[in-house]
């Protein structure tokens, strides 16, 4: 998303404010009008392997459990997404998609319906593998991630190697939040998210940001990097499929014929009376 002003053509953080403050409903105007994908990012973090179960070759399902975003981070356009963002739309919306790289086409579909389950679930950054203090809401989807359908991501998933995820969505609210007591709204929106936010050394160091409180959910993509790296893939386990019990479609053919070789008996005995 193109942002409509260069933050670097101010010469002071109060002319930079000031000019936000004044063009903050056209600014949100358009961070609501577009279709946002979390993007790459310069930070980076450790992460701690995939929790990955020994999965066999010759298996056709895999449960795939990724984290698709990550509240209390300032990402590159200067957005916050706040806790309970996804709430309204993980209840309502039930086409959400799991797909490959944001490509919203037909072979790049991961796991839909009632193969994909979406949740939110509050968690520590440490206990994601990030060092950073404090708590994140994870949106996270448990996806039966299945060999017939997106053979590729079937193969990159169950070899380990997807550790970023990015969400496609689109703001409903957003307000803005500026280290200025002057502005009285903007300060107050301030006060009220600034220590919860992981990286807040880098939001005091810019003094503002957006504050995402409530965002529409329309897809969660394997990317190959995004997020800055705080979506990673939590877990895959090897999912058994209920195969029909072969031995028992073969008792069908004797069954029959027993019953046959009974008849023929009882006719022919009937027969001789």
């Amino acid at each position: 998303m193109t942002m409509i002003f260069d933050k670097n053509k101010f010469k002071t953080k109060k002319e930079l404010f000031d000019f936000i403050k004044e063009n903050k409903e056209t600014i949100i105007t358009q961070k609501k009008s577009a279709i946002k994908h979390t993007d790459n990012f310069s930070y980076s973090v450790p992460i701690d392997e995939v929790q990955q179960k020994a999965i066999s070759n010759d298996v056709e399902v895999i449960k795939v459990v990724a984290v698709i975003n990550t509240t209390n981070y300032m990402d590159s356009h200067d957005d916050v997404h706040i806790d309970g963002l996804w709430n309204k739309t993980v209840k309502e919306n039930k086409r959400v998609l799991h797909l490959q790289e944001h490509k919203n086409e037909f072979d790049k579909i991961i796991s839909s319906h009632s193969d994909l389950s979406v949740k939110t679930e509050i968690m520590k950054w440490i206990d994601l593998g990030f060092n950073f203090e404090g708590k994140t809401e994870a949106l996270i989807f448990d996806s039966n991630v299945k060999k017939t359908r997106n053979s590729f991501m079937f193969q990159q998933y169950k070899n380990g190697w997807v550790d970023n995820h990015s969400v496609g969505m689109q703001y409903v609210k957003i307000e803005l939040a500026v280290d200025d007591a002057e502005m009285k709204e903007e300060f107050t929106t301030w006060n009220k998210h600034i220590e919860i936010i992981a990286n807040k050394d880098d939001v005091k160091k810019q003094g503002y940001f957006f504050a995402v409180t409530e965002a529409k959910l329309i897809e969660g993509s394997a990317v190959l990097r995004g997020s800055n790296d705080l979506t990673p893939t939590l877990s895959i386990t090897e999912i058994k499929t209920n195969e029909p019990d072969l031995s028992t479609q073969k008792n069908i053919v004797p069954e029959q014929s027993t019953q046959t070789n009974f008849l023929n008996e009882f006719y022919k005995q009937r027969k001789n009376n």
